[in-house]
């Protein structure tokens, strides 16, 4: 939460649980938990999300990801966006999607990139859903677009 405006409440958690919930029952997609293999132990989530602002890059859909602080750095936040977009692509049907943070946030930039997205500064934006004044309003964006896959031809 290093770079989210503020924690949640356990009100406002449950909120947001039950937010994920009606987004998988409107689009089919959403946020899966994320959970350590060897244990099962819930660390965060990782998945794929419609963001409900209005922006120049609008419409598109997000992948993100939250996991706990003592997961960080471990490559798991890399392992599961690289399945994540794995299924935008092949299950979902997307042709690209979207990332974006503060541009403090290396950790989650960093897994944009060894997922294969790209930053264009041209797309950077200010987050409407933040006062003009705060210092988090600020956001780079990242991009990756499916790879078309090639057709092989019977002759």
């Amino acid at each position: 939460m290093e770079f989210i405006p503020c924690a949640l409440s356990p009100g406002a958690s449950n909120e947001l649980l039950d937010r994920i919930e009606r987004h998988f029952e409107e689009h089919g997609f959403g946020l899966f938990a994320a959970e350590l293999r060897e244990t099962g132990a819930f660390i965060g989530f990782v998945g794929l999300s419609v963001p409900v602002f209005e922006a120049p890059f609008m419409p598109s859909v997000e992948i993100g990801w939250r996991l706990a602080f003592d997961h960080w750095g471990k490559g798991l936040a890399t392992e599961a966006a690289l399945e994540v977009a794995r299924h935008a692509f092949e299950t979902v049907g997307l042709r690209e999607i979207v990332s974006f943070t503060v541009p403090a946030n290396i950790r989650s930039r960093r897994v944009m990139e060894k997922i294969g997205m790209r930053r264009n500064t041209a797309d950077d934006f200010d987050h409407p859903g933040l006062p003009l004044e705060h210092s988090l309003r600020r956001h780079v964006l990242y991009r990756l677009a499916r790879v078309p896959q090639k057709v092989v031809g019977s002759s």
